[in-house]
């Protein structure tokens, strides 16, 4: 059991912000959420704080003695473009001069696995970094602002660069869910033959992780974070029907098909300005092989509370209260 810390979450009102908050304050831990965002469960905690502004940040981590920094631009649709750096370059900049002021030792970043783009196999944290866009793009220069706080004092300051890969859970608005609801409401068609593989990440999982880094000595900690094992994308869509209840088609798109169709719907929603479930970059992300490496935190002593496949069937279950609960019980 670690002493209790006073923790600045930015970006502490979002998804993942939420629960690591709820799992920060079971701790014992004191909780200030810096957001530009309202905080629908911890309102009383939350200070409007702008990561791009030093001040902002600055009375958010005022007593703090640890910040964690989950605040990130990261949909695929965000525009201007330059709202990723702004956000998570500048951010990170503006976060190590607060903590340079405060003289606070300890900073943790969720950074992302999009920092190595597409790479065809089952890849490490020694991996290169080769991002395919503005969001991985940021987030690794990210990672260099903070390994550069790190390294004006590396005896007496601790870092921990987390990089997720795809996190899911109830509530969550990405991906996962988007599969799940198109499945759900009866428009899935699968593209592709289903044998690519996905890392994913259930949201109690990644926020438990983030809380047992706490625990972590001075150093640098760099680390990516997975739910093994992976699925299939067969075998995933195989069970969200099962808890939906619904049968699997046999229609199958080829990928060259499915990415033509992606297109079509890119083209739509520029002459429309209505974003779409459907682009191509989803698609692709749809058909490729994303495997990341976890040996570094399987050896870190951590535990997962939450199997991968009970985060899924409580994720379904909680987002479309399925009639079928009960068959894979």
């Amino acid at each position: 059991m670690i002493s209790p810390h006073k923790i600045a979450v930015l970006g502490g009102s979002g998804f993942v912000g939420t629960r690591l908050t709820s799992d920060l304050l079971r701790s014992g831990h004191s909780v200030t959420i810096g957001d530009i965002a309202p905080s629908i469960s911890y309102p009383d905690l939350r200070l409007d704080t702008d990561v791009r502004s030093f001040d902002q940040l600055l009375s958010a981590c005022t007593e703090c003695d640890i910040i964690i920094n989950l605040a990130a631009a990261h949909r695929d649709d965000i525009k201007p473009v330059s709202l990723y750096y702004d956000t998570n370059v500048i951010g990170a900049k503006m976060t190590c001069q607060v903590a340079e002021k405060l003289g606070i030792k300890t900073i943790i970043f969720t950074s992302s696995v999009a920092v190595y783009g597409h790479q065809n196999a089952e890849i490490d944290e020694e991996a290169p970094h080769h991002p395919i866009g503005p969001y991985g793009e940021t987030k690794s220069q990210a990672e260099s602002v903070y390994k550069e706080w790190y390294e004006k004092d590396p005896l007496n300051r601790k870092l921990v660069i987390v990089r997720p890969t795809v996190i899911f859970g109830p509530t969550n608005r990405g991906n996962v869910h988007n599969l799940m609801d198109q499945i759900s409401k009866g428009r899935f068609i699968m593209v592709g033959d289903g044998s690519n593989r996905k890392s994913m990440a259930y949201v109690g999982n990644v926020s438990a992780f983030l809380d047992y880094t706490l625990s972590f000595g001075k150093g640098l900690h760099i680390m990516n974070y997975v739910d093994k094992p992976d699925y299939s994308m067969g075998d995933l869509v195989r069970l969200i029907h099962t808890r939906t209840g619904l049968s699997i088609s046999k229609l199958r798109l080829p990928k060259v098909i499915g990415i033509y169709g992606g297109l079509m719907m890119d083209i739509l929603a520029h002459i429309s300005g209505k974003n779409f479930p459907v682009s191509r970059v989803r698609v692709e992300k749809f058909c490729a092989t994303t495997v990341f490496k976890a040996d570094r935190v399987k050896n870190s002593g951590f535990i997962a509370p939450t199997s991968l496949e009970k985060g899924l069937i409580e994720t379904i279950d909680a987002e479309f209260g399925c009639a079928a609960k009960q068959v894979a019980e």
